[in-house]
Parts: structure tokens; sequence; C-alpha cells
């Protein structure tokens, strides 16, 4: 059993009941607001007003408590916490020279080993 919704109140529409046209209506009232370009946002008795006014709601759903997100600093495998926060509060100057240097010694030991 399928059943269709109002074009205009929402309401769902069961087999053999209701007006179909290009849309669906429950009733002959839904169909008149409709051709009276009845806004169904403002007409107090539609699903669509209900929803946003926040009508019929019976129980009182309470806010989802969301948790929040705490942040953790932890050392990667092998280095501790406190020799990445260092590395982190260098000058970028003398890291790029660590870098240079360690490039240097890399190539020295690649030199060293090809000869």
């Amino acid at each position: 059993m399928k059943l269709e919704i109002c074009s205009f109140s929402g309401f769902k529409i069961y087999p053999a009941k209701g007006k179909t046209y290009t849309f669906r209506f429950i009733n002959g009232k839904a169909e008149s607001y409709f051709l009276q370009r009845l806004n169904p946002r403002k007409i107090r008795w539609t699903t669509i007003y209900r929803r946003l006014n926040k009508k019929g709601i019976t129980e009182e759903v309470a806010k989802k408590r969301s948790r929040k997100n705490v942040k953790h600093e932890r050392a990667i495998a092998g280095t501790s916490w406190e020799a990445i926060r260092a590395k982190r509060n260098q000058k970028p100057d003398a890291r790029a020279a660590a870098r240079q240097a360690a490039i240097a010694k890399s190539k020295a030991a690649k030199a060293a080993k090809k000869a």
C-alpha cells in the first residue's frame, strides 16, 4: 500500500482517497487553498506550519550533549614530547642550518661509502 503526501497540507493520502491532478490533495479544502495560492506555512492546520512552529511535540527533546575534543600532546615513536616542542620553538634559520648540516653529513657519508 503506497501512501501519497498532500501537496498542500503534507497529510498522508491513503489509496482511493483524495484528488489527483498534477498535484495530489487530501481534500477540497487543501485544493482550494492551493488554487488561491495561499502559503501552507501560514495555514495553522498544515503539517508544514506545525513543523515550523514546533506544535504538537509531545515530549520535550533534551538537547544532545556534544563532547568536546580534548587535545593530547603526545610523543611520536622514538622522540619525546619535549624534543618535539624544542624543535617547534626553534627559529626558522636555526632549523634551516640544522637541515643543511644534516644534508651535508649524509652526502659526506654517501661519498665515503662510494670511495
